[in-house]
């Protein structure tokens, strides 16, 4: 791979980055201390001739040593380049798309009629579409921290009763995901700051199930419980909102689900959550049906 340079660089500037370009238009810069794993440049050849030049994350988390010693006029490039790679991958997926299917962008723009709502953590590993095999205007998404259904936040509250009662989505899925990076948070006694409130809602879990979590001796055991709490908590929270009281009532959808996304198959698991049992006793005190 002739493209790397290993001129090491010694102006010192904090940049944190956590991705390495990969073709040759983009050069790979590594000290003669630091060798990343690279990927070969991409080819011509296959369909989507870019994809094996995306971005991708091929440093571990001692090798960010390497962007305090790049000069800044190098920095500057490989952000540029970093930008611009993205509006590459653009045309080549549009390109693709159009190939496979020349009428995808005529339908595309003629509205959305998703079939599923997904409240889903903001964690950049979890894109929803492709690990369930959706393809664009099949999923209205909504993402947060620790995927949270809070009749406080008005963005997510908005999001419901859009796709309730303007697309009619059929489902409804909250998917939270083991190793939940706000989820350990909240189990941890300290200061967050800012995240106090947020994470307070899931520390409200905790307390809502302290006797069992408490019950659970090994800590990552007891950590992955939470994470499943909580989306069954974040679901009772969705039942409570009137758009879905009320749809239910009236068109016997959609159906609230509870999902979790497993890092280490790739697989999803279904806490196969009674929507009607939970939409009762939910009744009991919320009920918002007229």
């Amino acid at each position: 791979m002739s493209f790397i340079l290993t001129t090491r660089f010694t102006r010192p500037l904090r940049i944190l980055a956590r991705h390495q370009l990969t073709s040759s238009s983009c050069p790979a810069y590594r000290p003669a201390s630091l060798v990343p794993r690279l990927l070969p440049p991409a080819t011509s050849s296959s369909p989507l001739h870019t994809t094996a030049a995306r971005l991708r994350p091929v440093f571990n988390s001692n090798d960010r040593n390497l962007w305090r010693t790049m000069a800044e006029k190098d920095v500057t490039r490989y952000l540029k380049q970093s930008h611009d790679r993205l509006f590459e991958n653009n045309k080549a997926w549009a390109a693709e798309k159009a190939r496979q299917d020349p009428g995808f962008f005529a339908k595309l723009s003629e509205g959305q009629t998703p079939e599923y709502l997904w409240i889903g953590c903001s964690d950049s590993r979890i894109p929803a579409e492709q690990i369930t095999g959706l393809e664009p205007g099949e999923a209205f998404i909504h993402r947060n921290i620790a995927n949270l259904v809070c009749n406080t936040d008005l963005n997510v509250m908005s999001v419901i009763n859009y796709a309730v009662r303007h697309l009619n989505v059929k489902h409804i899925i909250v998917c939270g995901h083991y190793g939940c990076g706000g989820v350990k948070a909240a189990m941890t006694p300290k200061d967050l700051g800012l995240l106090n409130p947020w994470l307070r809602n899931i520390r409200d879990v905790y307390r809502l199930h302290k006797d069992e979590l408490d019950g659970i001796p090994e800590q990552d055991k007891r950590y992955d419980r939470l994470v499943e709490l909580n989306v069954v908590e974040q679901c009772r929270n969705v039942i409570k909102t009137a758009a879905i009281q009320q749809s239910f009532a009236k068109n016997q959808f959609p159906i609230v689900h509870g999902w979790v996304f497993n890092f280490h198959d790739g697989l999803l698991t279904d806490l196969k959550i009674d929507f009607e049992a939970e939409l009762e006793e939910v009744q009991k005190i919320y009920n918002l049906v007229d």
